[in-house]
């Protein structure tokens, strides 16, 4: 029997933007704040990360897990409850989600719910490789929860396939495991190289082989050149997408460039009182930075909960190729943004590009970005120009020119 509970603010996810939202929200009074996470333990992607950098740059040496159990702390002793072994399966209204955990089904609505549900690599059927369905076939998360979690065995021969600095981190993960990786295949023209592994860049995977177990990666160079890598484990890495099941099933509009929920820039969505933070609003950004943004929309929130009007959609951002996406992707107050940038991201390795934003035929600003722009990292971009924007008016649209 379904039981019925009310809280202040639901938030689903306990990643690194929930806890830290939820750290902020109760420190500062909200109420009954109450996190929920499908996993048996908090602290999201980290939690399985083992490298250091998580600390920024005070504490560079902090490793993920160590990084994950210090948010969980701060949000828990700041008074948040943090539910784990708790899914969220669907709506039950507007603010209200059905849930189910060992303890049974339960229906809890809330007074505004944030989805910090995070983002995932596609996995090889997502990526249309064609081929047998052997084992030994991963992403890097599966591959991080086996050795690290569990374990468990990975195979001995690995092929890495992604140009994301992720890739680097499958590799160290790899070896750590006893594997011997035997090379890292990207499509793109530059990628992650690691010492003493062979970097395949512009090469794609055609076709996976084996019964049983992999056996081996075709793989085709774009001037025509193919092979077949010997390998019974292959690690496919990158190519995130915002965890957004949850949101869709709640008809949270999103958007097409991030494939997250569409949000201005105070985290709200397109159902009023439901707002979206982190990595569950585009591809993976660090983990501080999924923090950050996470606390940040504690303000807004609070803003909910005393009373404050939910704003009209305003006009769209959108991109040109070969930008992919860009966060925040609506503006409804020109005062929304106060000073944090918006994050732009290309599809392509760029140097020194001039990015222009117009609306309706008028440049509304331009401005050359120094240096090289990678597509595994997000341009920031001053939003000193969107006062301009005509909350009337059309899609504002960001391109290079």
């Amino acid at each position: 029997m379904n039981r019925d509970r009310r809280v202040d603010v639901l938030v689903v996810g306990a990643g690194p933007a929930g806890l830290a939202l939820a750290a902020r929200l109760a420190t500062a009074g909200a109420g009954h704040v109450e996190v929920l996470e499908r996993e048996e333990d908090a602290g999201g992607v980290p939690r399985h990360c083992h490298h250091g950098g998580f600390g920024g740059p005070v504490r560079p040496w902090l490793t993920g897990p160590a990084y994950a159990r210090r948010a969980v702390r701060a949000a828990v002793e700041a008074g948040a409850t943090v539910r784990t072994g708790v899914t969220a399966t669907g709506w039950a209204g507007p603010l209200s989600l059905e849930t189910t955990s060992p303890a049974g089904p339960e229906r809890i609505t809330a007074r505004a719910v944030v989805l910090a549900t995070g983002a995932r690599e596609r996995p090889r059927s997502a990526r249309l490789v064609p081929g047998s369905r052997p084992a030994g076939v991963l992403t890097t998360g599966e591959l991080q929860q086996a050795v690290h979690l569990y374990g468990q065995d990975v195979g001995r021969r690995a092929v890495v396939v992604g140009a994301e600095p992720v890739a680097r981190h499958a590799v160290r993960t790899l070896r750590r495991a006893g594997a011997e990786v035997v090379a890292v295949v990207t499509e793109r023209s530059r990628g992650a190289a690691v010492p003493g592994v062979p970097l395949l860049t512009a090469t794609t995977v055609g076709e996976l082989r084996g019964r049983g177990r992999l056996s081996g990666v075709a793989v085709r160079h774009e001037d025509g050149r193919s092979g077949v890598l010997a390998c019974d484990t292959v690690v496919f890495t990158g190519d995130w997408i915002p965890d957004h099941e949850l949101a869709r099933r709640g008809g949270v509009a999103l958007d097409p460039g991030t494939r997250g929920p569409s949000v201005d820039a105070s985290f709200r969505t397109s159902v009023p009182g439901v707002f979206a933070v982190g990595n569950a609003l585009h591809g993976v950004e660090p983990a501080a930075t999924a923090a950050v943004a996470g606390a940040t929309a504690a303000v807004p929130v609070l803003d909910r909960l005393s009373g404050a009007p939910w704003p009209e959609p305003g006009p769209p951002l959108t991109v040109r190729a070969p930008l992919l996406w860009v966060a925040p992707n609506r503006l409804t107050c020109p005062t929304d943004l106060a000073g944090r940038p918006l994050l732009l991201r290309s599809g392509e390795p760029l140097t020194n590009p001039v990015v222009t934003a117009a609306q309706d035929g008028r440049l509304l600003w331009r401005r050359r970005h120094p240096g090289r722009v990678s597509p595994s990292r997000s341009l920031r971009l001053a939003p000193g120009w969107t006062y301009r924007v005509d909350r009337a008016g059309g899609p504002v649209v960001l391109g290079l020119g």
